[in-house]
């Protein structure tokens, strides 16, 4: 039996490092003081101020920091989307995908926010805001399952997300929900490059559902990012669904002849 259970870790091993880690962090963070709380956290955060002074380590140091409520809330649902990304896409793929979401949306929004502040948009005190936390890769984890869903579902799964995203970025008005939108759809990027058999169960399809609910949640965190995202989202949904049935019903079958099935030939003996 503990030869099993060291089998099952061993197929999650990224999860389990990685939620360990978040749960020491943020276990920590709750038993400093406020004065020492707020000092790890600017010094943890990816903003202009740290990232102009060449302090590169945020970039990994940041997703070990959270700042998204309580630990018994957020941590399963994260748990649930790791495991199943690491079960579908394995460890490495899954590496990949956390990374380039959270090392990626962070410089294209840092980059942005320097161009806006450069030019006059944004006040100079955006760049020592905070921004810490796993939103950045859990979303572009969230994202790289777009190469394990089904084919004939894949076209609406892509516009729901998209559609959410970029509804809750607009509505959100911050740049922690533009650089979501940015890193989901990197991770979609990323599962593009990802290929092979994938074997879904009930239990798998069970943490798709909570998985993709708490990538709801992190895009659309108010009550209007929700009605929005889900009437948006849905919308979308349903018109990739038609428009993508379609075209594989105007699509010829590759392995039928255009002309349509034809006859065997029939074989005689020669005299």
């Amino acid at each position: 039996m503990i030869s099993n259970v060291l089998s099952g870790l061993a197929r999650v091993r990224f999860t389990v490092a990685y939620v360990a880690a978040l749960a020491f962090v943020s276990t920590a963070m709750l038993l400093i003081d406020p004065q020492t709380h707020d000092r790890v956290i600017r010094h943890a955060s990816t903003n202009l101020h740290n990232l102009s002074h060449g302090r590169l380590g945020t970039l990994l140091g940041s997703a070990f920091v959270v700042e998204a409520g309580p630990l018994y809330f957020w941590l399963p649902f994260l748990t649930c989307l790791l495991v199943l990304a690491e079960l579908q896409m394995r460890t490495l793929r899954l590496i990949v995908a956390f990374l380039i979401g959270h090392i990626g949306a962070t410089l294209v929004v840092a980059a942005a926010l320097a161009a806006a502040v450069k030019l006059g948009w944004m006040p100079w005190s955006i760049t020592r805001a905070s921004d810490v936390g796993m939103s950045y890769g859990a979303l572009a984890v969230l994202g790289a399952l777009t190469a394990t869903i089904p084919r004939q579902w894949r076209p609406a799964w892509v516009a729901w997300w998209l559609a959410v995203s970029v509804s809750a970025a607009i509505i959100g008005g911050e740049f922690t929900n533009a650089g979501h939108a940015v890193a989901l759809t990197l991770g979609m990027l990323v599962g593009t490059r990802f290929h092979g058999t994938v074997h879904w169960t009930p239990v798998r399809c069970l943490m798709l559902l909570n998985a993709a609910g708490f990538g709801f949640l992190i895009l659309s965190h108010s009550w209007w990012g929700m009605f929005a995202g889900t009437v948006l989202g849905l919308s979308g949904a349903a018109i990739a669904h038609l428009v993508s049935r379609r075209f594989r019903s105007s699509t010829p079958d590759a392995s039928t002849p255009a002309d349509g099935p034809q006859p065997a030939p029939v074989l005689t003996a020669a005299p």
